[in-house]
């Protein structure tokens, strides 16, 4: 049966903890459209946007050959992204707060230019899909169900025509132990690409000089968990049901979207995303 992409259900690693954290804050993030501009709509806030700039300055290393990287001016790149996410647009209070988080990014940054390792090897890259789409492939055709993301890095491993993933971590804690971003990002390259994934490591930038190595997930657990989720996910949206986990007092997940339903955020425009953003 030949599904309909523009049918189906969209599920990802952010949508999906979403959904898991609150499905009412899932359904305000992620289905909701605002009557009047047709747009979803979402909340700036200051560790997105310190991830958004760490992110954007070192996946700028991605269109640059791997023997030059070592002299490109990262901390410059970074400055230039830091451009996007200033002020309240970044979801900062005040300047105090904005110069704090800026001080950490860029210390992030420092920190990959003086211990270069992993951004001067080999990477390969996934093609982007259809209208720019990240990369995706059907999870469950039967459930008319895709799955999609996109992957941070992929060194390329020579010795054995191999890849490793690299996830850059800019936030504070550790990824959770029950996270899905790994048996995700398996999944999305067993599909769309034919060579082994070989390894994968989290690099939390903000403590250590070199990435953690992390166990890959079972190919066959993985499916499993991601698509009993999604199918979670495709039932709420098929019963039209929502409900935050907390009642009608709602979560710390829910409540910054259920102000902005209220008229009580600040709206600031239209984001990079194509959704109306605002400041709380």
């Amino acid at each position: 049966m030949v599904q309909n992409k523009y049918e189906a259900i969209w599920v990802s690693h952010s949508s999906i903890g979403d959904f898991l954290k609150c499905p009412r804050a899932y359904y305000l993030r992620n289905v909701y459209k605002d009557p009047k501009t047709g747009r979803k709509i979402n909340i700036v806030n200051s560790a997105l946007s310190l991830g958004q700039a760490v992110h954007t300055t070192l996946e700028s290393l991605k269109n640059i050959p791997f023997n030059e990287r070592v002299n490109c001016d990262l901390l410059a790149d970074f400055e230039k992204a830091w451009g996007d996410v200033s002020g309240k647009r970044g979801g900062f209070k005040n300047d105090i707060e904005e110069f704090e988080v800026k001080a950490r990014g860029r210390a992030m940054v420092t920190r990959v230019i003086k211990n270069p390792g992993p951004i001067i090897r080999k990477i390969i890259r996934l093609k982007e899909s259809h209208n720019g789409m990240a990369p995706n492939f059907f999870l469950s055709e039967e459930e008319n169900i895709i799955l999609n993301g996109r992957i941070d890095w992929l060194e390329y491993i020579e010795q054995d025509n191999s890849i490793r993933v690299l996830d850059f971590k800019t936030g504070k804690h550790d990824e959770g132990e029950g996270s899905l971003q790994l048996p995700i990002y398996l999944l999305l390259l067993n599909a769309l690409q034919e060579r082994k994934v070989s390894g994968a490591a989290y690099w939390y930038l903000d403590r250590d000089n070199k990435p953690v190595d992390m166990i890959l997930p079972d190919i066959n657990e993985a499916r499993k968990k991601v698509l009993a989720i999604a199918l979670q996910v495709k039932e709420a949206r098929e019963k039209k049901t929502f409900n935050c986990p907390r009642g009608d007092a709602g979560c710390f997940a829910c409540k910054p979207f259920e102000a902005i339903l209220k008229g009580q955020a600040e709206y600031l425009g239209v984001g990079g995303y194509g959704q109306d953003i605002y400041f709380l």
